[in-house]
């Protein structure tokens, strides 16, 4: 699967070379010809999986990074390279935070196995931490995978409600990850060290909705042989999440709507109630307003989990999202169960992105799964997943007509930009072959990759010169070779500055 690696050097050959080397590996390369540049990239919220860090730059050198890195909490793995092989160099380097180095001039070999050991062990090691934060209540939001911008936003919006008290209701379909933004609006508030208590409301008998919410005491009814706290008295002074809030039987939102204005439950059974201070967060796969039109919901109660709303998009809307969170799943279940799965074929990838998921996150999380069973080896493609394979060829998902030839390229997905995509779901592709089933004129197949260069970044020419690698006096030039520079006329109109 392809990968981001941050090639860090002032040498412009050792830059060609590394490159090179990066491309054909499969992976994305990124320049950076400073070391300031490369912390303005890795801090300025881009997102890499690896970095190959030349020591010895003017300026900023490899472990004034490396120092930076660290000040900064950010846990990409870092490789570093020198021309001076000196046991000096190699052990500050590793004590300043490299997970390895190598000697100028690296070879293929040794670079690759290099940058595959250092992504294994840091997916593996980020997993890991994800794990425990969950555990310990501290999930934050960095600890989500996305990079969908719809997805960004929904988190920044979840960010700002976590510095508040502020009662939250998230609304989404089953299994695009409630519970998840959940567990970091509280790992990211001020509640974070006490109790984070989840409450599926759909799977409580509704004899013992009251008895789980609020507790009972002894003796209260046949069958309470010992005394219980409930949820809300067991969350105290923390979260209390209430999964599929729309569940729940009218006389229970009552007993919830009063828990929620006065700061206090009364446990079946009791004498007096009990004071409580819980932050509410609830979730719903349901419309409750419309709910609330039937009469199926309470309109007052609506009104009180409905203070600050958050909509999670589902997972065919975020496309891009799909191969971050497939090797966030691969990483963390072959490691569960001991399999030696390492990677996963791009087709594998390209199909999965076609697919609807009408499940979501967690219908992918278990079709890797199953994958990862059903490897024989230390690769996963196609054969792994059948039943989405059977349902892609049965339903067939439908092409523009310029994609309609038999052989096409696929064009790496736009979410590896950083950049919503322009049409959903398939990220782009160019034919090869026109209608008589020939090879397309090159000119032909550059101008429609400028085109879409041009339409997919939105007219601005300093990111499609960069993207394509090219420099912006050559793609102006390429504009007019091909006859394409009345037909970008208006986005000549870049504000200036925009280098």
């Amino acid at each position: 699967m392809a990968a981001r690696i941050l090639i860090v050097d002032d040498d412009p050959v050792q830059r060609r070379l590394l490159d090179n080397m990066a491309r054909k590996f499969g992976h994305e390369p990124v320049i950076a010809e400073t070391g300031e540049a490369a912390v303005a990239l890795l801090l300025g919220g881009e997102r890499f999986d690896c970095v190959v860090l030349d020591l010895v730059m003017p300026d900023l050198d490899g472990l004034g990074v490396l120092a930076r890195l660290r000040e900064a909490g950010n846990p990409v793995p870092v490789i570093v390279q020198t021309a001076h092989g000196g046991i000096d160099n190699v052990v500050s380097a590793m004590r300043a935070g490299a997970v390895d180095f190598v000697v100028k001039p690296v070879g293929p070999e040794r670079l690759q196995v290099s940058l595959r050991n250092a992504m294994e062990k840091s997916a593996l090691e980020g997993e890991l931490g994800r794990i425990k934060r969950s555990q310990a209540g501290t999930l934050t939001f960095r600890d989500i995978v996305t990079r969908s911008p719809s997805m960004l936003a929904v988190l920044r919006s979840a960010e700002k409600a976590a510095g508040s008290h502020i009662p939250v209701l998230i609304e989404g379909e089953s299994g695009v990850g409630k519970e998840l933004i959940a567990r970091a609006i509280h790992g990211q508030s001020e509640r974070r060290a006490k109790p984070f208590v989840a409450v599926n409301c759909g799977a409580i008998p509704d004899n013992l909705v009251e008895s789980i919410l609020f507790g009972h005491e002894k003796g209260s009814f046949t069958g309470a042989t010992e005394k219980h706290n409930g949820k809300f008295i067991e969350a105290s002074g923390g979260t209390l999440f209430l999964d599929e809030v729309g569940e729940l039987p009218p006389a229970a939102q009552v007993k919830l709507l009063r828990a929620i204005q006065d700061g206090e439950v009364e446990p079946v059974g009791g004498r007096r109630p009990v004071k409580v201070d819980v932050r509410i967060v609830s979730a719903t796969n349901r419309n409750l307003l419309a709910d609330v039109k039937t009469g199926r919901f309470r309109e007052d109660l609506f009104y009180r989990l409905h203070v600050f709303p958050i909509a999670v998009p589902p997972l065919r809307e975020r496309a891009e999202d799909i191969p971050d969170l497939v090797r966030h799943f691969l990483t963390r279940i072959a490691a569960e169960e001991s399999k030696r799965v390492r990677t996963i074929s791009g087709e594998a990838v390209a199909m999965l992105c076609r697919h609807r998921w009408p499940g979501n996150v967690r219908q992918l999380e278990n079709a890797v799964f199953r994958a990862v069973v059903l490897a024989e080896g230390d690769s996963i493609g196609m054969a792994e997943f059948p039943q989405i394979a059977a349902q892609i060829a049965g339903q067939p998902a439908p092409l523009p007509e310029a994609m309609s030839a038999p052989a096409m390229i696929e064009v790496p997905p736009m979410a590896e930009f950083g950049v919503a995509p322009s049409s959903p779901p398939l990220h782009g592709a160019i034919a090869l072959l026109n209608a008589n089933g020939d090879v397309r004129p090159l000119e032909e197949i550059e101008a429609e990759t400028i085109r879409f260069a041009i339409s997919h970044y939105r007219g601005q020419m300093s990111e499609v010169a960069r993207r394509l690698q090219i420099g912006r006096s050559t793609l102006y030039r390429k504009l007019e070779n091909l006859g394409l520079d009345d037909e970008q006329g208006a986005l000549s109109k870049e504000p200036a500055g925009a280098h």
